[in-house]
């Protein structure tokens, strides 16, 4: 019976601590991105994001955040006689918060995955099917449950195949951790 209530005691405990370590969310917000490099001269293009994130305590003030996002990137077009530039990626930021406030104000960064699932774009901008970046923002938790994000993300490879340009988004989110 003692062997029972210490198990129990033990499973309670390791509940509990996962409970702290271990942080599930979803999140959406706007994207203001744009394409830098030669040949587009275009300007802000607003667009959206959504997804899931896990957040995995290491120390007190270190957590890994990765992300699994649906992300809508691009540029405006300023020239009449063409579309906007529209790629639409699934993103996988993997992200180290160092929190600056006891779990309130965090620094987020790190590098960003992203896998081209479709484009609207005209055929002289097709887009490349892997873009690499880096990410980096602050996130503040409102509440235990509540939070907001804003982040910078820059590619750094080739975001087309026909030009030399390359991603940059200003993302803001709001999220819910479980």
């Amino acid at each position: 019976m003692k062997r029972a209530i210490v198990l129990l005691v033990l499973l309670s405990s390791m509940a509990g601590l996962q409970a702290q370590t271990l942080k599930f969310g979803l999140k959406a917000g706007a994207n203001f991105a744009n394409l830098e490099g030669n040949n587009v001269e275009g300007s802000t293009y607003t667009s959206f994001h959504f997804g899931a994130l896990m957040e995995v305590k290491v120390f007190e003030n270190l957590s890994l955040q990765p992300e699994l996002v649906y992300s809508s990137q691009g540029t405006k077009v300023d020239e009449a006689a063409f579309d906007d530039i529209n790629y639409n990626y699934i993103t996988v930021p993997v992200l180290a918060k160092f929190y600056l406030t006891k779990n309130k104000l965090s620094f987020e960064a790190g590098p960003q995955f992203s896998f081209l699932v479709n484009e609207n774009v005209p055929d002289q901008f097709e887009g490349e099917t892997f873009d690499f970046g880096l990410a980096g923002g602050l996130g503040y938790n409102i509440t235990d449950h509540f939070l907001l994000q804003a982040r910078y993300v820059a590619g750094l490879t080739e975001a087309n195949k026909n030009a030399e340009v390359k991603n940059r988004t200003i993302q803001l989110s709001l999220g819910y951790r479980f």
